[in-house]
């Protein structure tokens, strides 16, 4: 189970890495604000495997609130585009 939960952090790397390069180069506002989401979702995905490998799930509780918050931040963002949209 061990070597699982290093495959999946390499995987996790991997697409972090590659949500870092979208962060920099997207062309659009928009496309960097959801690569920051997934980085940041990622993150919350790492802590979790951290847990797993300590053997302390109570780190599960701050990946759940952590994603819960990025979430709310991505609605707000989506109705910030939504409202510029429409004055232009």
């Amino acid at each position: 189970m061990i070597s699982m939960v290093y495959i999946a952090g390499i995987v996790a790397m991997v697409a972090f890495s590659i949500a870092f390069i979208r962060l920099l180069l997207g062309p659009s506002l928009a496309d960097r604000v959801v690569a920051f989401d997934l980085m940041a979702t990622i993150a919350a995905s790492a802590i979790c495997l951290y847990a797993i490998l300590e053997d302390r799930y109570i780190f599960t509780d701050a990946a759940l609130v952590l994603a819960l918050i990025l979430f709310l931040g991505t609605i707000a963002f989506a109705y910030y585009l939504e409202k510029k949209g429409d004055d232009a």
